[in-house]
């Protein structure tokens, strides 16, 4: 199969750096597109300045993350702005299928985080998507391809509803038992009181692991990207960081019953860590609660940091810079209710019910995660 440059087919237009002092939340203006945006397809935060017409993005057009994870999805709302740090496929040749185009770029989007060297968090540049080699069959065959590629995304979709309407089930019965409680406390006056234990992120600066210290052993080194908007484990995206240096760090090391909050890039993403390894350690993007377990019931925090109310509190906390997070001192501003811990174990119990469906959903949908990543695989390599 013949191989072009990606960039002598398609264009991208990189977003624009509009002043955060024109951004709101009340809807005045445009909503504006950020790099948290992307993959929910809406943003909640509004430009009211000015604007060039260039930086307007339309329902159904491709976007791509350029910081982290490096993420392609269709918009899914209204009439938007392109934020810097975010791009669009502005234009396409005749020679080349959208929705090809579409089920190719993820593949090489992947390869190209795979291999990105990184600090704290990666970056794309419009250079390196210029330079993809994409494989240019006859238009009829790329349309086949798209077709196939879209049938077989299709089952996997409808899995993922599935798990979403078990997240939504988990969330409302969250707000049925506990949406009456007036009194909430601060996560800061709960990891005074000692029903919180721990609230600390990984270590920064010159202690932070560098990327040839990763390798094919050691300890489980976990990140932002290591979990899903689902809220599950993500082991493919888990690196290992060797022992020697790992054994350097007093800080990121997480046991069993920790719940972590992704408050870097990612922002909002929860898991409730179970102890699936030995050792584990965390980086600067996750945050880790860890809960007197004679006041604080794990799987109830869970509900909590996950609950509309706190992801409220949250973006409306993210700092308006170019990498959207949520530092630790802005975090234990926010609040949970606390309701007394019988309360918390039936919610728990409930969750556990709700998760173990989960487990089976999750099961079928990697069985099609594998089929669908053959039929890819073969797809670009002409063996379909």
């Amino acid at each position: 199969m013949n191989l072009a440059r990606l960039g002598d087919h398609a264009k991208f237009l990189s977003g624009f750096a509009f002043k955060s002092k024109f951004f709101n939340a009340d809807g005045i203006g445009l909503p504006v597109v950020r790099i948290r945006d992307v993959v929910r397809g809406y943003s909640e935060t509004f430009y009211s300045g000015e604007y060039d017409e260039r930086y307007v993005v339309s329902c159904g057009e491709y976007l791509i993350g350029m910081d982290g994870e490096f993420n392609l999805a269709r918009w899914q709302s209204e009439k938007s702005l392109l934020n810097q740090r975010v791009c669009k496929i502005d234009t396409i040749s005749d020679d080349v299928d959208r929705d090809y185009l579409s089920r190719f770029l993820p593949v090489a989007l992947k390869e190209i985080e795979d291999t990105t060297p990184f600090v704290t968090v990666k970056h794309l540049s419009v250079k390196a998507l210029n330079e993809i080699q994409i494989p240019l069959p006859p238009l009829t065959e790329q349309k086949r391809i798209a077709e196939i590629l879209g049938a077989a995304d299709a089952l996997r979709s409808k899995r993922r509803e599935s798990l979403t309407q078990l997240d939504t089930l988990l969330q409302s019965t969250f707000v049925d038992m506990f949406g009456d409680i007036e009194s909430f406390l601060s996560i800061g006056e709960i990891l005074s009181d000692g029903t919180l234990e721990v609230h600390k992120d990984g270590n920064h600066g010159s202690l932070y692991p560098r990327a040839h210290e990763f390798g094919e052993s050691g300890i489980p080194f976990l990140s932002a990207k290591c979990i899903s908007d689902q809220g599950d484990l993500l082991t493919q995206e888990i690196q290992l960081l060797n022992e020697t240096k790992a054994r350097t760090l007093k800080l990121g090391w997480i046991k069993g019953g920790d719940v972590l909050l992704a408050h870097n890039a990612s922002v909002g993403k929860t898991f409730l860590y179970r102890g699936e390894f030995d050792e584990a350690l965390i980086g600067t993007s996750l945050t880790a609660f860890r809960p007197n377990t004679e006041r604080l019931d794990s799987a109830y925090l869970l509900g909590a940091l996950r609950s509309q109310g706190f992801q409220q509190q949250l973006f409306a906390n993210m700092g308006q810079t170019t990498r959207n997070q949520v530092p630790i001192s802005a975090q234990r501003r926010l609040s949970i209710p606390l309701p007394a811990l019988d309360q918390q174990q039936r919610f728990a119990a409930i969750a556990e019910a709700i998760e173990q469906q989960k487990a089976s959903q999750r099961a079928h949908l990697n069985e099609l995660d594998t089929l669908f990543a053959s039929i890819q695989s073969r797809a670009f390599r002409g063996d379909l």
